[in-house]
């Protein structure tokens, strides 16, 4: 067995046992963390499979996304496992079912065996027909043939984006927020007056003060 094999095995057994923990951690902070774990171990296969692309993507989106949104929102969120568990039994049967149809699925597929190709062929600027990496592959395939769909696709994208700030910082009637430059322009005499008031009632008239007995030394 070569190191590339032991290293499939490793990543294959982690990530079995981490998709295993996803299902049956009790606490969902711990489920998520599993399930963080399970996607690096995905990622690792990839790599091993010369799908840089795909294995980067799941790093970058994934677990440097959505994955961490997840545990935040996990963590804040206050759930009660109780009244999640209740229906568990209700549904099991249903949920058996599907488990034992997609085992049958994936089971029929890998007996089926898979077909080897050869790794990727891109034309290079000298007419040869060279491999190269999955990621130039597709890189080559994105700029040329589809230059104008990615063109277009980012520019939706950056519309999306513009419009998504609009809606957020747009003026509400319920926002205390203050224009800086109205404050800039501001005086001092606009924001303090004095204003004389007059006396309504007269104050008491001061006392005399009260005289004591001298004391005698003794």
């Amino acid at each position: 067995m070569d190191i590339q094999t032991g290293f499939f095995y490793l990543f294959s057994v982690v990530l079995l046992f981490a998709s295993f923990r996803v299902v049956t951690a009790r606490n969902p902070v711990h489920a998520v963390l599993y399930l963080m774990l399970a996607f690096s171990q995905a990622s690792g296969v990839w790599f091993l499979l010369q799908a840089e692309f795909l294995a980067i993507t799941l790093v970058l989106v994934y677990l440097g996304a959505v994955m961490v949104l997840f545990l935040f929102v996990v963590m804040m969120l206050d759930i009660n496992m109780d009244t999640l568990r209740e229906g568990f039994w209700k549904h099991f049967p249903l949920a058996a079912t599907l488990g034992a149809l997609v085992a049958l699925e994936m089971a029929a597929v890998l007996m089926g065996g898979f077909r080897l190709t050869e790794p990727p062929q891109a034309a290079l600027a000298a007419g040869q027909a060279l491999p190269v990496s999955n990621a130039k592959a597709l890189g080559i395939l994105l700029y040329t043939d589809y230059l104008m769909p990615i063109q277009i696709g980012a520019v939706i994208l950056l519309v999306a984006m513009i419009t998504a700030i609009a809606l957020t910082l747009r003026e509400r009637k319920d926002s205390k927020a203050i224009n800086p430059g109205l404050q800039v322009r501001v005086r001092a005499a606009d924001r303090l007056s004095v204003v004389q008031v007059a006396v309504t009632q007269a104050g008491p008239a001061p006392q005399p003060p009260a005289e004591t007995a001298p004391t005698e030394n003794k």
